[in-house]
């Protein structure tokens, strides 16, 4: 076992989000990953068990909480159990789950569940009333993923990128492609478009590959513009890390789309990767949302 965790070095994960966004998924990703993984507790029970676990001779180095709107029959809400984290000289590391109203819909009739806020209501009252419960611990999040648009695989793929070794003092960038014509990613910190660049769908031998293939990355990064644009990309992210960082904020993602997400914004979204971790200092990983989908 390595050195007892104080609480400033116990860094407890809190999973939370929207029913139906994915919890159990990012709760089992954690579990795989060595985390004491403790589901639904009331709030106050984890602060208690943070304290247990940052005790000397405690045998649970990594802990991670999963909790979501149900805890509001308990006396203090999510945000309340956060800040008394945070009084109690933890860093907790706040990973939100949700995806679009359709979605949650869509997930919630295909198991039959009721929605926990929605009474008497339809499903679609029950969501919103969530949503806006939530909005504050949404805001305070470090990683917030959406799901909306990713099978159980690619979200454990999401989660296990946008977190990287949270051990770590690096700071952390995924860099997400995405094709515009499945929707803008809502949990970027920052959009690229790369639309502007000739797109090979349009080139017969092309048309089949896709942006992690040579013969699509050497034409689109070969397009007048596309090195400029990348290095531009790469020197804005450096500028900005440096800032975030000051303020806090360790976990970034970036999203670049193109218009079906296959070919131009993969082959930048990889060379803008590859160039941002030649440049040392942060964490990348690169993922690409809607490489898949047709």
């Amino acid at each position: 076992m390595g050195h007892m965790a104080t609480p400033t070095e116990l860094r407890p994960v809190i999973i939370t989000g929207m029913s139906g966004g994915g919890l159990s998924s990012a709760a089992k990703v954690f579990e795989d990953k060595g985390y004491f993984v403790s589901q639904n507790l009331p709030p106050q029970l984890i602060l208690e068990l943070m304290d247990l676990a940052a005790e000397k001779g405690s045998p649970v180095e990594k802990l991670a909480v999963v909790t979501d709107v149900r805890a509001r029959i308990f006396k203090g809400a999510i945000m309340d159990m956060i800040e008394g984290a945070r009084e109690r000289g933890f860093n907790p590391f706040i990973l939100f789950l949700e995806a679009r109203d359709d979605v949650l819909i869509k997930r919630f009739d295909s198991v039959r569940r009721t929605h926990p806020l929605q009474g008497d209501n339809p499903l679609s009252v029950g969501i919103e009333r969530e949503r806006a419960e939530l909005a504050r611990v949404r805001d305070t999040a470090d990683v917030i993923i959406d799901s909306s648009n990713l099978s159980i695989h690619d979200l454990r793929r999401a989660i296990q990128a946008s977190i990287g070794d949270l051990d770590s003092t690096k700071q952390h960038v995924t860099i997400q492609s995405f094709g515009f014509k499945h929707g803008s990613p809502r949990d970027a910190d920052l959009v690229f478009d790369v639309r502007f660049l000739p797109n090979p769908y349009w080139i017969e031998e092309l048309r089949n590959f896709r942006g992690i293939d040579q013969p699509v990355s050497d034409y689109v990064l070969s397009r007048p513009g596309a090195d400029e644009f990348v290095d531009n990309v790469v020197e804005l992210l450096s500028s900005m890390m440096a800032g975030y960082k000051h303020e806090g904020k360790d976990f970034v993602t970036v999203g670049i789309g193109c218009t079906g997400g296959h070919h131009r914004s993969v082959a930048v979204s990889e060379e803008v990767g590859r160039r941002l971790a030649q440049r040392g200092g942060v964490d990348v990983s690169v993922m690409h949302r809607d490489l898949q989908r047709h």
